[in-house]
């Protein structure tokens, strides 16, 4: 755990961090308001005492109070690798400007963040469905989203498992071996 990070963080971004540097293992965690990314993920990016010049990963989170994009990066300056919690995005119309700026790759993950949670990327040039049919209407990952036939409040009446073995009904005498004695 790289304790002069998480103590960097909160000196870099004190004014617009919500709450302090949480630590864990080999990660550090920051959370930031929805209209402090570009600041915050521009400075984490360029300037060279920081340098997290990799973005791993982007994805959306509903708490089902409110909508959230986290970034995992990476950095050769520190052994941890940095979550940035993007928070307080509206239910209603999630919108958070995009970062395909500073990270190409950005764009994919985007769409697919888009897709599943309805999270609108502002300024990403191709925002569209990745894995649903471009007329689909609701976001699958969404707290909210229902299916009419949920499978989940079934019992599982009518499944067979695979757990359960079944012996042949019409095996020849001799076909089935047996084991142990």
């Amino acid at each position: 755990m790289d304790r002069t990070l998480a103590r960097r963080l909160e000196a870099r971004f004190e004014s617009v961090l919500h709450g302090a540097a949480r630590q864990r293992h080999d990660q550090t965690e920051i959370r930031i308001g929805a209209g402090d990314v570009i600041d915050v993920l521009r400075s984490l990016h360029d300037e060279p005492d920081l340098a997290f010049t990799m973005l791993a990963d982007l994805a959306g989170v509903d708490t089902g109070k409110e909508m959230q994009v986290v970034y995992h990066l990476w950095s050769a300056t520190t052994t941890d690798w940095l979550r940035v919690i993007a928070e307080g995005l509206s239910r209603d119309e999630p919108r958070i400007p995009s970062v395909t700026f500073l990270w190409q790759g950005a764009e994919w993950m985007e769409r697919e963040t888009y897709d599943m949670f309805g999270i609108i990327f502002e300024g990403n040039r191709d925002l569209r469905r990745i894995y649903m049919p471009p007329d689909y209407t609701s976001f699958p990952l969404r707290k909210d989203f229902y299916l009419p036939d949920d499978a989940a409040r079934s019992t599982g009446a009518g499944v067979r498992h695979v757990e359960r073995s079944r012996s042949p009904v019409d095996a020849a005498p001799g076909v089935l071996r047996r084991t142990g004695a």
